[in-house]
């Protein structure tokens, strides 16, 4: 079998961005390599055209191109070229791609399409409740409704998804992401920096990062020795225009818990699991995601989470087993949850053993890796 996907992030030096969906889509490209197929990705809105090979995938890297008038038509035209012409010459036999941004409206291709919901801009609008501009829905729907198939990451998003585009439900598949697990080890989880509280993900409204820090002010008035580590790439704010989410944040932090923040923006990949293990308890109060990855990581690293309540979570955590579910909104019971965690070493112990196994059932991608090959085969016939 040979397959292709289309992605604007794919975790590789030359690439310009990489965050959660380029990490899930390398870890089952690599995972299916392993398994006999031949892997091609398409990276478009790149700086330069380039091809390389990286772990057995195939990437091409498609450079950014601006025109006089509808940019967005052209470069979806001159796209929709470029890949049809290598599915010709190589043979693939399938494409994959994500639904945000409907890049592939206005694109026909040679083989059946499939559009995995990594999220798109109206399922976020109608998570964060926020109007969606009318050209983003129409793009949207219109990739979405040329797709011969779809998948979603969890049976949340799946829904979500169906009912806001009116998609047919028997052509959705819920096939979860995975890691290589391998990559994920932690042979010394009791060997922590104690009451330190990890976040990892963009630094964005809809993450609630604003909420975290009411949470950490209240974690601080009971633990002067918390300490609050924050990961990720600093965003505009939606809602005020603010070219700095961050400096939002700064000024809702108390003066007391401000001294114990630490904010490292964005680091290399490779350095974020090291924090991941350094951490005591890690936290993702988000209130939109089809997934996240930043979780199964930090479970897989056996470490204890508190995380959002809100559907998708349910799939990822077992509350109370191995993880917990709180609303970011119900910020005494978020900071009592950390607090529970930071004063019981056994319970850390045994939360993040359980994680572990959580992942290991559903998030190995050896496994969710044949799901996908099984399920292109169906479509293939």
């Amino acid at each position: 079998m040979k397959i292709g996907f289309i992605t604007s992030e794919y975790p590789h030096p030359k690439v310009n961005y990489a965050a959660g969906i380029g990490t899930s889509i390398k870890n089952l490209a690599v995972a299916l390599v392993k398994k006999g197929v031949q892997v091609t990705v398409f990276v478009y809105h790149q700086k330069e055209d380039y091809i390389v090979v990286d772990e057995g995938v195939t990437i091409h890297l498609i450079a950014k191109k601006r025109y006089r008038l509808f940019t967005w038509y052209h470069y979806r035209k001159q796209l929709n070229y470029y890949i049809n012409n290598v599915v010709k010459n190589e043979g693939i036999h399938i494409l994959e791609a994500p639904d945000w941004t409907g890049i592939t409206a206005f694109m026909k291709f040679k083989v059946p399409l499939v559009i995995r919901f990594h999220g798109s801009d109206a399922y976020f609008c109608k998570l964060e409740g926020r109007k969606q501009k009318f050209k983003n829905f129409v793009f949207e729907k219109l990739a979405l409704k040329s797709a011969s198939a779809y998948i979603a990451p969890t049976t949340y998003a799946g829904d979500q998804t169906q009912k806001i585009f009116g998609l047919d439900k028997k052509k959705i598949k819920t096939i979860h992401y995975g890691l290589q697990l391998e990559h994920f080890e932690n042979k010394t989880p009791l060997i922590y920096n104690k009451n330190t509280i990890l976040y990892i993900g963009t630094i964005i409204r809809k993450k609630g990062v604003f909420e975290l820090v009411e949470i950490f002010n209240k974690v601080v008035e009971s633990n002067p020795e918390a300490q609050l580590i924050l990961i990720g790439s600093d965003a505009t704010d939606i809602k005020t225009g603010s070219v700095s989410t961050y400096q939002l944040m700064e000024s809702v932090i108390s003066n007391t818990a401000k001294r114990n923040v630490t904010y490292l923006g964005k680091i290399p990949y490779s350095e974020v699991k090291e924090h991941i293990k350094k951490s005591h308890v890690c936290v993702f109060p988000s209130f939109a995601e089809t997934l996240g990855m930043v979780t199964i990581e930090s479970m897989a690293l056996q470490k204890p989470v508190v995380n959002t309540s809100i559907g998708w979570a349910q799939e990822l955590i077992d509350d109370g087993r191995n993880g917990y579910l709180v609303h970011p909104e119900n910020i005494d019971l978020y900071a009592q949850r950390i607090l529970s965690l930071f004063n019981d070493k056994n319970l850390c112990k045994s939360i993040g053993a359980e994680a572990r196994k959580k992942v290991e059932n559903l998030f190995d991608i050896e496994k969710n890796a044949n799901i996908n090959i099984e399920y292109f085969k169906t479509i293939l016939k």
